[in-house]
């Protein structure tokens, strides 16, 4: 049914002055264009001015990692990118296109990233596997102008952060004091981890497939720095072990993992984030009879949402508005505290804003141009990272 309703796709281009007659043509192209021309050639800076660069962004993908769909490639993966632009607009006014690249070279991948960042004020990477996305991303920020924006990493840390804010308002705990488990050490596991540790949590274990992290595992890259960062415990265990008397369940990973028996192995008023897609790692009905459970989905048919939305449209119209030149933990937890703070009375029922909430984009914006001009003071009450 989606296909039937997208018979074009769902996107299109189109002008932003109307051409009636030569003398509109003569303004928007020759002659009149060649004075845009000069000036720019002369003036790198004026570029934005007379053009749309600094309302245009490209969301790249090589289609690795689309979705709960995993490779099928980046042509298969368009419709998920036209749709991620039509949100773009639709919310932030921003007129975003999708690039699609074939490419799964990291080095070929930076070079034409880079060659076409010229004509855009931002990118945005988008469902590139991990741990390729890491070097990905890294390169892509020392070697461009431009801001780049990792929606899996960035823009789940923050919505996760700005929700279990919320959440533990709810239940009366502190993030400093809580013990936090973490199911799937991908780049949205690994963006969350990084992000709770530099917001003050010091109790954290991140789990993949084959358990908790620790350093006495093989593990290299992302995976062993997560394990020296973390798990301050040295915990060894599977995923049910790692939950055993844990405050907090962020689940990044895969449906129907965590039964009945692990998360009734948790402290009181658990908080239960379970986010994987399309099904949670646990069963929604059976987490919320948990008493005094706080339970957040990435669903749209069950309270507590947890969806990148409510993040990437503010933050990239405030790294475009600015701007903002690298998206790091002070502009997230800037970002997370917009969110979090759109919702005037947290609940057990609502702990984020809705998506089409009025004003989330502005505010989330106006807390990411802060941080550039050095106005934001969101994060100033912020615990001290731990100890290293």
């Amino acid at each position: 049914m989606a296909t039937l309703t997208h018979p074009t796709g769902k996107i299109e281009i189109a002008p932003t002055v109307e051409v009636r007659d030569h003398d509109d043509l003569a303004r928007v192209y020759t002659p009149g264009v060649a004075d845009q021309v000069e000036r720019a050639a002369a003036d790198d800076s004026v570029v934005p001015r007379v053009t749309g660069v600094g309302n245009r962004i490209f969301v790249v993908t090589d289609g690795s990692a689309i979705l709960g769909l995993g490779d099928v490639g980046p042509r298969a993966g368009l419709p998920v990118m036209e749709g991620k632009s039509v949100l773009f607009k639709r919310l932030a006014g921003i007129d975003a296109w999708p690039l699609p690249l074939r490419s799964r070279d990291i080095d070929d991948l930076v070079r034409t990233i880079s060659d076409v960042s010229i004509g855009v004020g931002a990118i945005n990477v988008e469902d590139v596997a991990a741990p390729r996305c890491f070097e990905l991303v890294r390169r892509l920020e020392e070697e461009l102008d431009v801001p780049v924006f990792h929606d899996d990493q960035h823009g789940t840390a923050i919505v996760v952060l700005a929700g279990l804010r919320n959440a533990l308002d709810v239940v009366g705990k502190d993030l400093s004091e809580v013990s936090v488990v973490i199911s799937g050490a991908g780049a949205a596991g690994s963006a969350v981890a990084r992000l709770l540790l530099h917001e003050g949590a010091r109790r954290i274990v991140v789990c993949d497939s084959e358990g908790a992290l620790h350093g006495g595992r093989d593990l290299d890259g992302e995976k062993a720095w997560l394990a020296e960062h973390t798990n301050r415990g040295g915990l060894t265990g599977d995923l049910s072990d790692s939950l055993q008397g844990a405050d907090v369940l962020i689940g990044l990973s895969a449906p129907g993992i965590v039964d009945e028996a692990a998360l009734r192995s948790m402290n009181d008023d658990p908080v239960l984030f379970g986010l994987a897609n399309p099904d949670p790692e646990f069963d929604p009905e059976v987490a919320g009879g948990r008493e005094g459970a706080v339970v957040a989905t990435g669903r749209s048919d069950l309270p507590n949402q947890i969806n990148n939305v409510l993040a990437f449209p503010g933050v990239v119209r405030g790294m475009l508005d600015a701007p903002v030149r690298r998206v790091d933990n002070v502009v997230m937890a800037a970002a997370a505290h917009a969110i979090a703070s759109s919702v005037e009375t947290p609940s057990r029922e609502e702990i984020v804003p809705d998506v089409f909430d009025d004003g989330l984009v502005s505010r989330v914006a106006a807390a990411v141009a802060g941080c550039a001009h050095g106005l934001s003071d969101l994060t100033r009450d912020r615990p001290a990272p731990p100890a290293r």
